[in-house]
């Protein structure tokens, strides 16, 4: 575990590459309802972190508010949101370009590093 308590991004990838069969993830959506009212849309997926990332960046969702991963067969829970967060700012980082403008508020209010977004 890293120092600041979080399982480092590889350790992760590599607990949910062995229970992959099995992971299973909630996403918490914020959508605008009718009329101009908030409301939130859950969506589950089965699949892996790397198909996660891809669908939050390629904007598959609106507004993102918390992503958690469930193994129902070994009885756990977490939440993944800040793991993610921080996988993303990081990516984006290495490939010089700004975090999407759709899920800024999602890393910006889940990531622990003193860098911020880049506008």
């Amino acid at each position: 575990m890293a120092g600041n308590g979080l399982v480092p991004m590889a350790d992760l990838r590599a607990a949910h590459r062995s229970a992959a069969h099995r992971i299973v993830y909630l996403i918490v959506d914020n959508v605008v309802g009718w009329p101009s009212r908030a409301r939130l849309k859950l969506e589950v997926e089965r699949t892996d972190l790397e198909t996660i990332i891809a669908n939050l960046v390629g904007g598959h969702f609106n507004d993102p508010v918390r992503i958690i991963a469930f193994d129902p067969k070994a009885h756990w829970s977490k939440d993944v949101s800040r793991e993610l967060a921080e996988e993303i700012q990081t990516r984006c980082d290495i490939d010089a370009v700004p975090v999407p403008e759709h899920i800024q508020d999602f890393v910006r209010s889940h990531r622990t590093g003193p860098t911020a977004i880049a506008h």
